[in-house]
């Protein structure tokens, strides 16, 4: 092992940037000749380009293809979890629509929703969901989905909705005890869970507010026109179309309930989808029917049609081209594209861990910094350069939090202020990269894509850069007294 060891060439810088600068040239080609279909198909090839140029890069400094291999089944396993959720939620929104479950939110959604107050509103109550249940992607799937389909009913902006959706969940995703990554980045940098949570609120909270004034105003300045008329219009068709009552809102309660009680988010999520498929053949036998081949008999025709719900989602044709558009979703197929992004992102990520570019590059970042201000900016940029690279929030918390919590240590900086970082900087801007594994989910759940809600995810762009102004203004910036090693070698 030692002479494998001694044999590997360490990576320069310029070894590190060759495949980063030929990946941004790439994508960035990607988004001009393929515009809104970049991310089925182009993007793919690009990563995977790009993955192959940094494999030549580890080979040249002595890597063997087989590490390399290695490196990628590993990398790609970390990512099987998130696959997994993803094929259930696809079927979720399948038997979901088909129940009358969203269809209910919906039509309820309408009825409370005011179209001025619309955005700051969706805001807030992904924000409450988030908080309560601890999950982003949860609440994305659920109410996020529904607000999306009243957005359609308003005449709203699409990227503005989504842009409101995903402010508001990763706010309470954020700030949740229960959430994942809330726990994972007090765990890197050696914090404790309820003083890291204290510590981001002022941060936090202060970007929130920020950014449901921001939501106010917009909705403001492009209220809907003729709402009255249009919500009454999709409200009578979906009336028509489906059973609906509080009653078909069993599957969310539900599903909300084992969120929290932390059941893990794959079973969780692959019950609501199955209970959903139970509730359309108990309420909807009007829709199935409709949905069937003409003169299927009831319970075969019941069958084939929940389980095409489950695989395949499902294809409405009513009188209205807006309802088929909103209601034709769902199925394990549906995230198909999705997962193929995802597999690309992680395998360019994991060669670039496994040859060493990720920590040469990554590591050049740390060079002059002196202040708190310095310190705080390259950890959260680093975080954001990691989640690009990486395509997962979870390597963009792990990673700079391992390599920065002994350099915090050696300024004086108490933990608090690195695990404040990794969240402001890793958890939030991963929903902003179109083939993160955060972006493709969004992208596939709100069919919305993160180039286009990017500039209105208001809460996810502001956070990092208050964070910043804070540190540099000495701002909640809590220190520790400098080890006195590290003090020695300093005078």
């Amino acid at each position: 092992m030692e002479n494998k060891q001694n044999q590997l060439k360490e990576a320069s810088l310029l070894d590190a940037l060759i495949p980063i600068i030929i990946l941004v040239l790439l994508l960035g080609s990607s988004v001009y000749l393929f515009e809104d279909n970049s991310s089925f198909g182009p993007n793919q090839i690009a990563l995977l380009l790009a993955m192959g140029i940094a494999a030549l890069v580890g080979i040249k400094n002595g890597y063997k293809w087989d590490d390399i291999e290695q490196g990628i089944v590993k990398g790609i396993s970390r990512s099987l979890g998130a696959i997994l959720i993803l094929l259930a939620v696809g079927s979720l929104i399948g038997t979901w629509m088909l129940s009358g479950t969203v269809p209910t939110l919906i039509y309820y959604g309408l009825d409370l929703l005011n179209p001025s107050m619309f955005y700051a509103a969706s805001c807030l109550i992904c924000g409450i969901v988030a908080l309560s249940i601890g999950s982003s992607w949860t609440t994305a799937a659920t109410v996020g989905v529904a607000l999306m389909g009243v957005s359609i009913g308003m005449d709203m902006s699409a990227p503005v909705t989504a842009g409101a959706i995903i402010s508001g969940a990763y706010f309470g995703d954020k700030i949740s005890p229960l959430s994942e990554t809330t726990n994972l980045a007090p765990a890197i940098a050696g914090t404790n869970l309820f003083e890291h949570i204290q510590y981001m609120l002022w941060t936090t909270v202060p970007s929130f507010i920020i950014a449901l004034i921001l939501f106010t105003v917009i909705g403001y300045g492009t209220e809907a026109q003729d709402s009255v008329s249009r919500i009454a219009e999709m409200q009578n068709l979906l009336a028509q179309e489906f059973n609906l009552g509080l009653h078909m809102l069993v599957p969310l309660f539900l599903l909300l309930a084992m969120a929290m009680k932390k059941v893990p988010a794959f079973p969780a999520v692959s019950i609501g989808a199955l209970l959903g498929g139970i509730w359309a053949a108990a309420f909807q036998p009007e829709v199935i029917t409709n949905l069937a081949e003409q003169g299927m008999p009831a319970v075969k025709a019941t069958i084939i049609v929940v389980w095409t719900a489950l695989f395949d989602g499902v294809k409405f044709s009513t009188s209205s081209d807006t309802l088929n558009d909103l209601l034709s979703r769902g199925g394990m197929s549906s995230m198909l594209n999705t997962i193929w992004l995802i597999m690309c992102a992680m395998t360019f990520g994991a060669v670039l861990e496994r040859v060493g570019l990720l920590k040469r590059a990554v590591s050049a970042f740390l060079k002059g910094a002196t202040s708190a201000g310095d310190m705080v900016t390259r950890t959260i940029l680093t975080c954001i350069g990691t989640n690009i690279l990486t395509a997962d929030q979870y390597m963009a918390i792990v990673m700079p939090g391992r390599m920065y919590k002994e350099e915090f240590e050696k300024r004086g900086l108490n933990q608090l202020n690195l695990s404040r970082s990794l969240e402001d900087g890793g958890t939030l801007t991963s929903p902003l990269i179109p083939w993160n594994t955060c972006g493709v989910y969004m992208h596939g759940v709100l069919a919305v894509n993160p180039l286009d809600y990017v500039f209105y995810a208001f809460f996810n762009l502001i956070n990092p850069v208050l964070a910043i102004i804070y540190a540099y203004l000495g701002i909640k910036i809590l220190r520790i007294p400098v080890p006195t090693h590290t003090a020695a070698a300093k005078v």
